[in-house]
């Protein structure tokens, strides 16, 4: 009586195809995901620049967080974020997770402290800039060191940004539009800021660009601050970083990161660029 079953080679030859199909598949529903992903992002960065813009209007000027910072019930004992009634937070905006990026997994009471963005210290060149100095013509003479970003990735975000021996602020990780993790070329993550009122040496008062007892600011400065009266709509919000492509622990070019402007709304921005420019990028 004959037999019926499948060979050992028609065994390998559906396992080979359903390998196949799933190495082919898999790609395509990661870039699927990944798309829906950037997709709500844009749509939540929109409406944390409609609350912003609320929040202005109704207060006379932007919040110094997007969220918030921590709020202890004792020492070491951080209120949850969802607990809170912050700047934006439930008045403007219904949602924590409005606030909370796609791949942003923090808890909703895990905070942390923050540095600065990295800067790339060299002149942005002729036409990258505005005319920060009135005369006319956009130049290297309108990239002036104290209109730069006034701290680099070393520096703590602190309660006085001039005493780095003063309290380091802290911030809840689910706002991933206040502070975010990004990978260092040494292997280490960082988590930085990238919302801030200033962010310049003049906006900041730093003792290099203000002499003692003067006031910060100077007219030379670069408006783009949310600090300043009417900043321009090319002004940067935030940014998020949460795509990027790295390769050893470097952003690699293309247009992953996601960034929130004053007047245009958030869009695709190459990865490369924010990592070395963060609040002087342009639309």
């Amino acid at each position: 009586m004959r037999q019926i079953g499948f060979t050992l080679i028609e065994l390998l030859t559906v396992i080979a195809i359903i390998a196949i199909l799933a190495a082919i598949i898999f790609p395509v529903a990661m870039r699927a995901k990944d798309s829906a992903y950037r997709s709500a992002d844009i749509s939540h960065m929109n409406e944390i620049r409609a609350a912003l813009q609320l929040y202005r209007a109704d207060q006379g000027a932007f919040p110094p967080a997007i969220l918030g910072y921590a709020t202890f019930y004792s020492p070491g004992n951080p209120i949850p974020a969802n607990q809170l009634k912050s700047y934006l937070y439930p008045k403007r905006i219904t949602s924590i997770d409005t606030l909370r990026p796609a791949y942003d997994r923090a808890s909703l009471s895990l905070i942390t402290a923050a540095v600065w963005p990295g800067q790339d210290p060299t002149p942005l060149g002729a036409g990258a800039q505005l005319d920060l100095n009135g005369d006319g013509v956009i130049n290297s003479a309108d990239d002036l060191a104290c209109a730069r970003q006034a701290y680099g990735p070393d520096t703590q975000i602190t309660t006085n940004p001039n005493d780095p021996s003063s309290a380091a602020l802290q911030y809840y990780k689910v706002s991933g539009y206040d502070v975010a993790q990004v990978p260092q070329p040494d292997g280490s993550v960082r988590n930085e800021i990238h919302y801030a009122l200033f962010w310049s040496g003049w906006g900041l008062g730093t003792s290099t660009c203000t002499p003692s007892g003067s006031p910060a600011g100077s007219p030379q400065d670069d408006p783009r601050q949310l600090g300043y009266n009417n900043p321009p709509d090319l002004t940067v919000l935030t940014w998020n970083s949460f795509y990027r492509d790295y390769l050893n622990n470097v952003p690699q070019r293309g247009k992953r990161d996601i960034v929130l402007f004053l007047g245009g709304g958030a869009r695709v921005y190459d990865s490369r660029d924010v990592y070395d420019r963060s609040w002087r990028v342009r639309p």
